[in-house]
């Protein structure tokens, strides 16, 4: 069935929607890049994973986000214990072929583990490996990728140092085969489990904070049109797509 995507609504954000510094004259294209949205609880009492970044990051420096990264060439290759569900997939492929959509979705769970130890993933034989994948199947794993939910899509505006085209996923913590195991990495001074409530009063990105508010509408109400962020002829918008 062909997409309908609403007319562009403005994006109220008080900071700019990267949070990075200009580099006015230069073009860049997007990168392609994932994030993670673990989600432990129900309703009201429901807690979001979070990090904040290292103060020194020319990105984001300091701030609290959702793990996540850029797309690595071993990801379009990786084994996975389960594929994508159709929802997901279907989705994702309105956008991308299905191959960099699967490696998207292996992105964001490479990303987590890295940030924070955690893995969304099944039980599976230890395999050396070589590349950013070598620690996660050393300790007999593979991605769980039917975990995965496709909430939400945001392209960092053009004249900023960095530039990314973020897709963002969203998995119940109950699918973590480790759920004790998160560690604060290079990345990330400090990683907590927060409330919705605790979340907001952190200091978010402007993308982050929209991306919190998404989080929680669609815990109450999972089929949501799907939103994408970017900047429209020199204003952020969302656009909203069935």
């Amino acid at each position: 069935m062909a997409s309908r995507m609403a007319a562009p609504q403005p994006f109220d954000a008080a900071q700019d929607l990267a949070d990075a510094p200009r580099r006015p004259g230069v073009a860049q294209r997007p990168k392609d890049a994932a994030t993670l949205i673990l989600v432990r609880g129900q309703g009201s009492g429901a807690a979001v994973l979070m990090g904040r970044r290292a103060p020194g990051h020319v990105f984001m420096g300091a701030k609290w986000v959702f793990p996540g990264g850029r797309i690595d060439r071993s990801d379009f290759t990786a084994a996975s214990a389960t594929d994508l569900a159709d929802d997901a997939a279907i989705r994702l492929n309105r956008e991308l072929p299905p191959h960099r959509a699967r490696a998207l979705a292996l992105a964001a769970v490479r990303e987590t583990f890295e940030e924070t130890g955690l893995m969304l993933a099944r039980p599976a034989a230890p395999r050396a490996v070589a590349g950013p994948w070598r620690d996660f199947r050393a300790a007999g794993a593979l991605p769980d990728l039917e975990a995965l939910s496709y909430v939400a899509r945001a392209i960092t505006p053009p004249g900023r140092v960095r530039r990314f085209d973020a897709r963002f996923f969203m998995a119940d913590a109950d699918r973590l085969l480790n759920p004790d195991a998160a560690a604060v990495s290079r990345e990330l001074d400090e990683i907590a489990w927060l409330t919705l409530v605790e979340a907001r009063g952190q200091d978010l990105p402007a993308i982050t904070r929209y991306i919190l508010d998404e989080v929680a509408e669609r815990l109450d109400s999972p089929r949501r049109p799907l939103p994408l962020v970017r900047m429209v002829r020199g204003r952020h918008v969302v656009e909203h797509r069935e």
